[in-house]
């Protein structure tokens, strides 16, 4: 990931507004760097709500991350107002890519990109499977287009 390329703000179909507590700043004035992930990951939990239409039923979680990697673009400072942006960029047989962006609300300055890959899982075998067409087809419906990578 490069954190030189900015996204286009109009490809994220998905923002959550969050707030930082007191607890997520560091001696230097800043969010921690620990607490981007757990960011994201409540945008992603949202994310996943909104596509599929109902809150996500933890017990039965069928994706979980494989990958994630996040770029610092600047420091996020306690009292800014800050949101997460949430996009599906592509879908394989078993996976596909989510991009996030945490940026300035007020201003639209990008504070931090980062990319993940989910992967479709079963578990009661604890194994990577081929991802169910139901989420497929939520995603592209919820994106507005065909994120379904070509063999």
């Amino acid at each position: 990931m490069n954190p030189d390329i900015i996204p286009n703000p109009e490809i994220f179909h998905h923002h959550t507004p969050v707030q930082l507590r007191f607890n997520d700043v560091d001696v230097l004035g800043h969010m921690n760097n620990t607490v981007y992930f757990s960011l994201y990951d409540t945008a992603k939990a949202e994310y996943f709500s909104t596509v599929q239409g109902k809150p996500i039923d933890w017990k039965n979680i069928d994706i979980v991350v494989a990958n994630v990697n996040c770029a610092y673009i600047s420091p996020i400072f306690f009292g800014e107002k800050i949101e997460v942006l949430t996009t599906c960029m592509s879908i394989s047989e078993k996976s596909f890519k989510l991009l996030q962006m945490i940026r300035k609300a007020d201003s639209l300055e990008p504070k931090s990109i980062c990319e993940t890959i989910m992967v479709s899982f079963d578990p009661h075998t604890q194994t990577v499977c081929e991802m169910p067409e139901v989420w497929k087809k939520q995603l592209c419906d919820f994106e507005k287009r065909d994120l379904i990578k070509k063999k």
